[in-house]
């Protein structure tokens, strides 16, 4: 039921439009730094496939030999193993669902993988080299299943079917028998969940939560990969909403809904936002030069008009030396915050001063205001909704902690994570 995929195959259907939403990865402001390309990409589109490829639970065995499963796994079904001991395995066979489709997703590039995700770094660059940085990214780390029919409701399950059509959950894995009797487990660094309430018109933040194999929703373990589950969370669901936050250990996604991102602001509109602002024609202070941001797909390179803002008091200003510099301080670059500490000309307020890049992510904002803040440290720009949103937004970090970063480059977040960007207008 998996076909396979080349690169560039995004499996958009030509006659067929229902599209259920889209899966945005944080920290990449638009694109990934090498480029889209294939199913490695920071945005993953799902549309409804020209046929259903949806499985569901059906047949479950206990095996007491290897000669057992071999038998079992031959038949070519979706299957989850859930071994137990050394002598008992209990499979969970799979069969073809007509109502759902299903998409994955991990750091795998086989087949079975429609959306290859890597691990995002600070500053919005891809993982470093995996020999020198292990991945924390399981390589089927997550599944998320649509409904063919409306409201096309999607949910969203821990693990991947691997290329032999398997979910295996070795003795060491965190697993357990249901009082109804079905089995379920946890993946190794868990797939957790936060659903927001009222996104993006007023959007309150959930609590972050840990989606089981078959889709049931715990608190979180004590520690990321810890061996005891949380508690059952009791009514809620796995059902996926409008930004809606899934965090695979390495990276975070945000969900879309087709519906919400009809109602979301888009390229276009931001580069609308850009050209007004630029019009008005914003002056440095000090050089009285007419400052502007740089279009969009040029947005992450410094240009000699870009505007740099003073962090502490958020005065924008253009790129001049004025002010303390640190001996041999190199220019900083996109996503990096500048440790120099500079004196702001206008108010005399000291703190890091660094350029301001436009965010380009459409699907992080959570209303289509004019971009008037900055996150700090980073310096990129949004509206001021958006801003405060993101930075009242913790995102996992690490093993047992929680902190905002940028959305645009996943920068660590200062407290306040955001500053009021303060222009000045021409003189003439």
């Amino acid at each position: 039921m998996n076909s396979p995929k080349k690169d560039g195959d995004d499996d958009v259907p030509i006659k067929d439009p229902v599209k259920y939403g889209e899966l945005v990865i944080l920290g990449y402001n638009g694109s990934l730094p090498s480029g889209d390309r294939g199913r490695r990409k920071s945005r993953f589109a799902l549309y409804r496939r020209a046929k259903a490829n949806g499985v569901k639970p059906s047949a479950v065995h206990i095996l007491n030999t290897p000669q057992d499963s071999k038998a079992v796994h031959s038949r070519g079904q979706h299957s989850i193993s859930f071994t137990l001991s050394r002598n008992q395995t209990v499979v969970v066979e799979y069969c073809h669902d007509n109502n759902t489709d299903m998409f994955q997703i991990g750091r795998s590039t086989e087949s079975p993988i429609d959306f290859v995700v890597t691990d995002t770094s600070g500053g919005g660059k891809e993982g470093e080299d995996p020999s020198i940085a292990p991945s924390t990214i399981s390589r089927f780390a997550c599944r998320v299943v649509c409904e063919r029919n409306p409201p096309y409701t999607a949910r969203i399950y821990a693990a991947g079917f691997d290329s032999s059509k398997n979910i295996f959950l070795g003795e060491k894995a965190t697993k357990w028998k249901n009082p109804d009797g079905h089995m379920d487990g946890l993946t190794t660094n868990g797939v957790l969940v936060m659903h927001p309430e009222g996104f993006p018109e007023d959007p309150k933040q959930g609590l972050w939560r840990e989606i089981s194999v078959c889709g049931d929703v715990y608190a979180l373990r004590e520690t990321r990969s810890g061996p005891s589950r949380g508690k059952l969370a009791e009514g809620e669901s796995s059902a996926l909403r409008d930004g809606s936050l899934v965090d695979l250990c390495g990276a975070t996604l945000l969900w879309r809904t087709g519906e919400g991102l009809m109602r979301a602001p888009t390229l276009r509109h931001l580069e609308a936002l850009r050209q007004e602002l630029n019009a008005s024609r914003p002056q440095c202070p000090v050089g009285l030069s007419t400052l502007a941001f740089p279009s969009l797909p040029r947005s992450h390179s410094l240009e000699e008009r870009q505007p740099w803002v003073y962090l502490a008091c958020g005065h924008v200003h253009g790129r001049h030396d004025w002010g303390q510099r640190s001996e041999g301080e190199e220019d900083p670059g996109e996503g990096e915050s500048s440790t120099v500490r500079r004196e702001c000309p206008l108010c005399r307020s000291v703190g890091p001063y660094v350029p301001l890049w436009l965010g380009c992510e459409p699907a992080v904002y959570v209303d289509a205001g004019a971009p008037t803040h900055g996150f700090v440290p980073c310096g990129h720009v949004c509206s001021e909704r958006t801003a405060r949103y993101w930075a009242e937004t913790p995102l996992p970090h690490g093993t047992h902690a929680f902190r905002p970063v940028c959305p645009f480059c996943s920068t660590a977040l200062s407290s306040p994570g955001w500053t009021r960007l303060i222009f000045q207008g021409p003189i003439d």
